[in-house]
């Protein structure tokens, strides 16, 4: 462990596990929910976990990161706050315990991705892709 708290390890096992995550959002999970669909839906279940991603990942630097981690004062158990809104105040030497805290945004920011990507499943070939887009923007 370095003298400012970091931990090489546990950092480099972090960003390894962030690595994996997205692979198995995209292409991983694009791929599994594609070969459940007919051949004529497969590029709309593609781009229905590509968009998502791409989707969540912009909302979780915007607000997501703040309002989960952030310091909401007395309302810190509901409400993380907008102090950290698009990474304020995340620059290269702060931390999050033993990690840069950008790997940490990062590591956290695949499990927000992941996690409405999932939602796919439910409805392949039921929904086009326009519906999809549009739900996400409003």
């Amino acid at each position: 462990m370095a003298d400012n708290g970091l931990d090489r390890g546990d950092t480099a096992w972090i960003l390894t596990a962030t690595a994996l995550v997205l692979m198995m959002t995209l292409p991983g999970l694009a791929l599994f929910y594609g070969g459940l669909v007919q051949a004529r839906n497969l590029l709309s279940v593609l781009m229905h976990c590509c968009v998502i991603a791409a989707l969540c990942s912009v909302l979780w630097l915007v607000a997501g990161y703040a309002i989960a981690f952030g310091d909401g004062g007395a309302a810190n158990a509901w409400w993380g706050g907008l102090d950290k809104m698009f990474l304020a105040g995340v620059g290269t030497g702060a931390m999050a315990g033993s990690l840069p805290e950008g790997a940490f945004f990062a590591f956290q920011m695949t499990f927000a991705v992941i996690t409405p990507a999932l939602i796919v499943g439910a409805y392949p070939e039921r929904v086009k892709f326009p519906a999809v887009r549009m739900c996400s923007f409003s």
